[in-house]
């Protein structure tokens, strides 16, 4: 087994090649000379306050750097991929804040033995230096129902203290009341994570095995296993488990929700889910919270703390009171911390009301008029015409396409069918063009169904009960064409059903010019021009649509949806025949 391929230049390198694109692409960071340590840019703006310094590993960005800013860390100290960072870069990063006039450094420490010994060695040297220096342990996970003698893990976590802290240092709170009131706040905060897959650091294996269709619940955030293995379940049922998990009483690691009870939610992606996942995940969050009795004041989803591409994610919860929520809703500069709402997310009306006027013609009440039955034949025409053309028209598409362009016609006939057996058709040709409009844009579905829909919908304003001679019908025609190759994209020639439809349509328009009695004559001539125009695309190289994809000398049959035009036309001309005739 090959290690992962991972878009970097060297797993050497990549660690500070990653700090110096954050630093460069943030205006408000710098980087330490000769350390792995980002430091805010305007560290003069600390004289006097409390400076607090956070980090770790490389590997759960945007963790820490990410949030280095204003109203959040004054800097963050970085190691290797999963390593913690070395004791000399935390002095130094230390002493930098401390020389910039800090009245005092807080240590923001996830609770992993490397990160405690080194930031904690670098703390000792610090009080050497006499910096006023605090550390402060996270340690949420609520993985382990009976927690080993290291204690319960720091993860995302960690970033709800930074900013609550961050907040508290920007008002000039001293050093002591900081780390009593986090103190505080860390025995309502709890996280679980789960994931569908491994991680590997660059130039390594994945860190554990997970077979396909299997889960891995209470996982750390450095590729480390979880306590449980599950088979893959909906992410409504994985959010249960989680929630069930965090907040069981048995466990010691639990944390308590109760009824009423308000929290903060972290829905934080471990590197690799999709933001359409994320979102179905947060939802599904927001509502087991809520079955549960508990108000969601404030919900954060995306990457804040990731585990290289782990396909995971956590959640975090924080119990939170009216000074907790002020704290995190203060302001702050950091890049990688969200733009959120302050408003609750529980009692908030989400749904708004769609406009009074109607957005589905196919559902108005119309009259009938002398012009019904006539409408009425030539549809059932087209209709029955596309239903029995239906298979022909697939063949063509496998030639070039997905192989389903009958299948979409046919889907609108049976639309037009089902509409015609429980509504009489308009006397204005202008609405039933609409009607046919809304049918095709809702059933039809695709490209087609929106181009016919564009076409039925340019084309109605301009035939109305009162102007319904040939000369409105050709109007009509010819915006609706128009209309198509406006929004389409495509031109006559770029073997689409332009092809057809086109010179057609130009035929028609000789209607607007002709004189009275030879109107049947310009459709028959107009039939031959869209039938001759469809045969033609057979030598046509497409331009437009799902054709251009393929190579020109696979594709020797006619378009499919020029000749389905050609069909079209020719039923209606067909239908007017049988009626005059009759």
């Amino acid at each position: 087994m090959e290690p992962k391929k991972k878009l970097i230049n060297s797993a050497d390198t990549c660690v500070d090649e990653a700090l110096c694109g954050l630093v460069r692409a943030s205006g408000g960071l710098c980087l330490l000379k000769g350390h792995r340590a980002v430091l805010r840019s305007d560290l003069d703006h600390l004289r006097g306050k409390v400076a607090l310094l956070s980090g770790g590993g490389s590997g759960h960005e945007p963790a820490h750097g990410g949030y280095v800013g204003a109203g959040m860390l004054s800097a963050a100290v970085a190691g290797g991929v999963f390593a913690s960072p070395p004791p000399a870069s935390i002095l130094a990063a230390i002493l930098s804040l401390h020389s910039a006039g800090a009245s005092g450094v807080l240590l923001i420490v996830k609770n992993y033995t490397g990160d405690r010994l080194n930031f904690g060695l670098a703390a000792e040297q610090a009080r050497n230096h006499r910096v006023a220096v605090d550390m402060l342990i996270v340690a949420e996970d609520c993985a382990f129902e009976q927690p080993s003698k290291a204690g319960r893990r720091g993860l995302c976590g960690t970033v709800f203290i930074h900013k609550l802290a961050g907040a508290l240092a920007e008002e000039g709170c001293s050093l002591d009341q900081i780390v009593s009131k986090m103190t505080e706040v860390l025995k309502g905060i709890g996280t679980l994570g789960v994931s569908l897959s491994p991680c590997s650091v660059p130039g390594c294996l994945p860190s554990f095995e997970l077979p396909p269709g299997e889960m891995e619940l209470g996982l750390g955030i450095h590729g480390e296993p979880g306590v449980k293995r599950s088979k893959v379940a909906t992410a409504d049922e994985v959010v249960k488990m989680m929630i069930d998990h965090m907040t069981n009483p048995d466990s010691q690691s639990h944390l308590p929700v109760q009824s009423g009870d308000r929290f903060v939610v972290c829905v934080n992606n471990l590197g690799a889910l999709s933001c359409l996942e994320m979102a179905v995940i947060t939802r599904a969050a927001i509502v087991s919270l809520e079955s549960r009795g508990v108000i969601v004041a404030r919900v954060m989803s995306g990457s804040f703390m990731t585990s290289l591409e782990m396909a995971g994610v956590s959640l975090t919860l924080m119990k939170v009171d009216q000074e907790t929520l002020r704290l995190f809703d203060a302001k702050t500069s950091a890049c990688a911390w969200p733009n959120i709402s302050s408003v609750s997310v529980s009692g908030r009306s989400y749904i708004t009301d769609s406009p009074a006027m109607s957005t589905r013609p196919q559902e108005d009440t119309h009259s009938e008029g002398p012009l019904s039955p006539v409408m009425c034949k030539v549809l059932e025409k087209v209709c029955s015409t596309l239903l029995e053309k239906q298979e022909e028209l697939n063949a063509l598409d496998r030639a070039a396409g997905d192989g389903d362009c009958g299948n979409t016609h046919a889907q609108a006939a049976k639309a037009f069918q089902e509409w015609l057996r429980h509504h009489v058709v308009p006397g204005c040709p202008g609405q039933l063009l609409s009607v046919l409009a809304g049918l095709v844009q809702e059933k039809m579905g695709g490209s087609s169904g929106a181009l016919y829909s564009l076409f039925l919908t340019a084309a109605a304003g301009h035939v109305t009960e009162r102007r319904s001679n040939a000369a409105a019908w050709a109007t009509a025609m010819h915006a609706g064409a128009q209309a198509m190759r406006r929004y389409g994209g495509a031109d006559p020639g770029d073997r689409t059903m332009l092809d057809a439809l086109c010179p057609a349509v130009d035929e028609l328009m000789k209607l607007t010019s002709a004189t009275p009695g030879g109107e049947m004559t310009v459709l028959q001539n107009a039939v031959q021009k869209a039938v001759t125009g469809a045969e033609s695309t057979r030598d046509l190289t497409a331009r437009a649509g799902r054709a251009s994809y393929i190579a020109a000398e696979r594709v020797t049959m006619p378009d499919p949806g020029a000749v389905a035009v050609a069909a079209i036309f020719k039923a209606v001309l067909q239908s007017l025949e049988e009626q005059t005739s009759a």
